[in-house]
């Protein structure tokens, strides 16, 4: 993927996008991780779409974080983005921490999101099943938590070069996560419940909720009661695959994307 900066206006902070195929516009909101070295759900959806996927403030050259206090400045400046991009209502995915800010930007523009599709979104909170808390992780615990098959997800996480056993590599991941987390957790920490439970109802847009069965981050119990919140939404279920059901199920997700939309 090819990627340039955009200048946001008033604040003039800089935003790295990523952008990659041809077609109709779908806008991709990446979850706490930011994006993988060569994304396989990116490129996937590439070949269908032409994909502009934006980094929050706090990843890779994207500034502005200090500028977002709350789930409300969060979801406003998704939606600059999408206006400075020159967006006119496209698909717009958003993965886990993207998920729910993705739903909040279509319960707060309910006429400017029409169609929606929510990968293993954060935002809910079931006491019964709670949500397991990534900040406590370590770097070596997260493709188990992350991916159904971890072997695949330590070869998708360190695609950049290193390996979770290497004291250096680790160093390195410290340190690029450490603000990136320090913006997720804003919106994640302690708990991901910023009281979109009580916004989903508002949401006008055609949605498509994809969960992977064996999600060991935020349970696939989730994916129901967003499809009970959102009005006429659809959940899809796929089997063999983790909280980051995208990038090991890529293909599914394509097709389910694709037959739904």
């Amino acid at each position: 993927m090819k990627s340039r900066l955009i200048k946001l206006k008033p604040s003039g902070a800089r935003i790295e996008v990523a952008e990659a195929g041809k077609g109709r516009d779908l806008l991709f909101l990446h979850g706490a991780g930011g994006h993988l070295p060569n994304d396989p759900l990116l490129a996937a959806l590439a070949s269908k779409y032409r994909v502009v996927a934006p980094l929050l403030p706090g990843y890779g050259r994207s500034e502005g974080e200090d500028g977002l206090r709350d789930m409300l400045d969060v979801t406003l400046h998704a939606l600059d983005v999408m206006e400075a991009l020159d967006l006119k209502k496209p698909i717009v995915v958003g993965h886990s921490m993207g998920g729910m800010i993705a739903a909040e930007m279509a319960a707060v523009a309910r006429t400017e999101i029409a169609r929606l599709c929510l990968l293993a979104p954060a935002g809910l909170w079931l006491d019964d099943r709670p949500v397991v808390d990534i900040f406590s992780k370590l770097p070596y615990e997260l493709p188990a938590l992350l991916f159904h098959d971890v072997e695949v997800g330590k070869k998708l996480m360190t695609a950049g070069g290193g390996n979770m056993d290497d004291p250096e590599f680790l160093k390195q991941f410290l340190v690029m996560n450490a603000r990136r987390l320090g913006m997720a957790g804003k919106i994640l920490f302690p708990i991901p419940d910023r009281g979109l439970a009580q916004r989903l109802y508002r949401i006008a847009a055609k949605t498509l909720i994809v969960w992977g069965k064996e999600d060991g981050l935020i349970p696939a119990v989730y994916g129901d009661a967003f499809r009970t919140a959102i009005p006429k939404a659809k959940l899809v279920k796929i089997a063999k695959a983790g909280h980051a059901v995208g990038q090991e199920k890529p293909d599914a997700v394509l097709k389910a994307i694709r037959e739904f939309f």
